[in-house]
């Protein structure tokens, strides 16, 4: 039995008439019904009824229908499946990341180099911009795959992978008078901050929550890196808004750190899109991006369970 006699037979249960199935396939007409009478004397029962000007079915071949059809549904699904990965040896990826994201800790050029080494011809993106610009670049199609910094949840049409939940901090310099081990959000708004600019995650996160407690915070200086923010703190040019790290690094960094009340959370995610088709060379990359992403934990959760990943909506 052959897969083009299949083929053949459900054409012609289609048609119901040898004539139509022929030209429809590309065939003279007596050698497909030569494959069809071989088809049926391999199987030893008929599967069409030719005593009628209109060919139908045996009960036989009734049966065998939706069986073959079945058969040849699973053939173009392998074929399409190879035809996927053959088109690795082409293509483009487009990634976005957060400033500052990809440090020693997300080797992300150490991800890509793999990447690029394992399939040279397929050209990479890597731009760096701030969360709010890189999501709705996802949602538009412009972005394959984003790692960008979000205070809340994520629609519908964007899959999202935690790399970190991190709880947010006030920083002063380590010599700064005035300051306890805490402070309120009241008492951060009277000091001049020090903060990530307008779109990203960690600055919407400042302003929601500020906003919902009917305050307004004085952003004295931006920076695009956290890095840099800490250094801003560490020369008492203002109070720093940064993820958490531990103390030691803190006080190695020239700052010491407050929990801020009532608490707020940022998170850092690996994002891509829900509605869109992703190419199969975006599909290998994002693998190897959540397999080095997921053995990496942020600091502030050295002691903490990873959360499990989840569609965000």
């Amino acid at each position: 039995m052959e897969l083009r006699q299949l083929r053949y037979f459900v054409t012609v249960a289609d048609e119901a008439n040898f004539t139509r199935a022929a030209a429809r396939l590309h065939l003279a007409q007596p050698g497909l019904s030569a494959q069809i009478k071989q088809l049926e004397r391999e199987l030893g029962q008929p599967l069409l009824d030719r005593s009628s000007r209109s060919v139908t079915l045996t009960p036989v071949g009734a049966a065998v229908l939706p069986i073959a059809r079945a058969a040849l549904e699973q053939v173009e699904r392998i074929t399409h499946t190879v035809d996927e990965f053959t088109g690795l040896l082409r293509g483009h990826v487009r990634v976005g990341m957060i400033s500052g994201a990809a440090g020693e800790e997300i080797d992300l050029a150490r991800v890509l180099a793999d990447f690029h080494r394992d399939h040279p011809q397929i050209g990479i993106s890597l731009t760096e911009d701030d969360s709010e610009t890189m999501y709705a670049a996802l949602r538009r199609g412009e972005l394959d795959i984003g790692l960008l910094s979000i205070s809340g949840d994520l629609d519908a049409d964007v899959h999202s992978e935690t790399v970190y939940d991190s709880p947010i901090v006030a920083a002063v310099a380590t010599g700064a008078e005035g300051f306890g081990d805490r402070i309120t959000l009241a008492e951060l708004c009277t000091h001049p901050l020090v903060c990530l600019p307008r779109g990203t995650g960690l600055r919407g996160l400042l302003e929601t929550s500020c906003a919902a407690a009917g305050l307004t915070p004085e952003v004295a200086f931006e920076a695009a890196a956290p890095s840099f923010l800490i250094r801003l703190a560490a020369h008492d040019l203002g109070v720093a808004v940064i993820p958490r790290i531990p103390p030691e690094e803190a006080a190695r960094l020239g700052i010491r750190t407050l929990e801020i009340d009532p608490e707020m959370r940022g998170r850092l995610v690996l994002a891509w899109s829900a509605e869109r088709p992703t190419s199969p060379a975006a599909k290998v990359l994002l693998g190897q991006l959540r397999i080095a992403l997921a053995s990496w934990k942020h600091p502030s959760q050295a002691n903490t369970a990873r959360r499990p990943r989840s569609r965000t909506a």
